[in-house]
């Protein structure tokens, strides 16, 4: 498992979790957005700009 902290948001991923690859944000211990990586569309929630921005530099940073 992997948790990464971007401004208020808790990014949680597990690798070798169900398909397809998916980072759960949290927001004060609440849930936000699943967000699917591969399609890159929501899962359950909502996505912000802000947490498309943080997801992004997590993907040029080689975490996600």
């Amino acid at each position: 498992m992997g948790r990464i902290k971007r401004g208020n948001f808790i990014f949680v991923y597990w690798t070798g979790d169900h398909p397809p690859y998916h980072i759960h944000v949290y927001r004060e211990g609440k849930l936000v957005v699943k967000w699917d990586l591969e399609n890159d569309r929501p899962m359950k929630g909502q996505i912000t700009r802000q947490i498309l921005k943080y997801i992004e530099e997590l993907k040029e940073e080689g975490v996600l």
